[in-house]
């Protein structure tokens, strides 16, 4: 039986390796996507896909949706609409591999939320992280005479919603199903996007084969392929396992950036980034991982 159990951990733990190599690609796949469309109409199709392919796929427990279920989603969805969008934008001004890493501090920013929502003091290793993060996000972003671009100034604002986007997640999650409220946060993500293109007249853009591709990996392979697998994997694997693995989308994003981009690997670029994902292990951790196995 234990060995049943760790193979099932270890292809648990490759899955969601998976999940991270995955979402690491879809920042690549989504910037080539910016060279021809609008980023608000991205938003707007690889939200209404993924919210009616979930609906189809989950239709069993989704016709079981009620007001109060509609509520919580809206307001999950209205966290994960401002998040997408300043990240979507801002990845028209700046590199896949900055914005990857500077995105992923919203699991640094989080325990702060939570301390003024709870009054809940985030501990050493959070502190710890968030010091970390400050000094990581700076070699990342800093140019000279100190000033920040548009593009890493608004994926800033991004992680921040999307810590936002987690805290309303945690707090509604208890009382509703999540396959409902992926649904509906996704549906409204969706409407939200589509008001900004009306109020502002935007204008698509040029809708070809490129951003075809691009709107489906993200809604199908980025979105439903690997909500699914993480929800399945999670349940053979630790959560410590989940948060070490997923952290490495950060990683995954530079790697292909780099190679698929051809965004240049410079010394200040490879320390904030590894800077960035030591403060992610170390609030997600707090290194137990190395306590256990000493």
């Amino acid at each position: 039986m234990k060995i049943l159990a760790k193979k099932k951990s270890l292809y648990a733990d490759l899955s969601l390796l998976l999940v991270a190599i995955i979402w690491g690609s879809s920042f690549v796949v989504i910037k080539n996507a910016l060279d021809y469309i609008n980023p608000v109409y991205i938003l707007v199709l690889r939200f209404a896909l993924s919210s009616v392919l979930m609906a189809f796929v989950f239709w069993k427990r989704f016709r079981k949706i009620n007001k109060e279920d509609i509520k919580a989603g809206a307001i999950i969805g209205f966290f994960l609409f401002l998040a997408f969008l300043t990240q979507t934008i801002g990845l028209k001004y700046t590199t896949v591999s900055k914005q990857a890493f500077i995105t992923a501090s919203y699991v640094v920013i989080v325990p702060f939320f939570y301390w003024g929502i709870t009054k809940k003091k985030p501990d050493i290793y959070e502190f710890v992280a968030a010091i970390l993060c400050l000094i990581g996000i700076g070699l990342l972003s800093l140019e000279e005479g100190l000033s920040i671009n548009l593009g890493d100034g608004l994926t800033m604002v991004c992680a921040v919603f999307f810590a936002l986007h987690i805290i309303s997640i945690e707090y509604f999650a208890k009382d509703h199903d999540p396959i409902i409220l992926t649904i509906v946060q996704f549906a409204v993500a969706a409407i939200l996007s589509f008001i900004v293109v009306l109020i502002f007249n935007i204008k698509l853009g040029s809708f070809g084969k490129e951003v075809g591709f691009s709107i489906l990996y993200v809604a199908v392979v980025s979105t439903l392929i690997a909500f699914g697998i993480q929800n399945v994997a999670q349940k053979y694997t630790s959560s410590t396992h989940t948060a070490i693995i997923l952290s490495m989308e950060s990683v995954f994003g530079s790697i292909f950036s780099v190679l698929l981009l051809g965004d240049k690997l410079t010394v200040k670029l490879f320390l904030g980034c590894l800077i960035v994902l030591l403060s992610i292990l170390t609030a997600e951790t707090k290194w137990n991982f190395l306590r256990k196995n000493n």
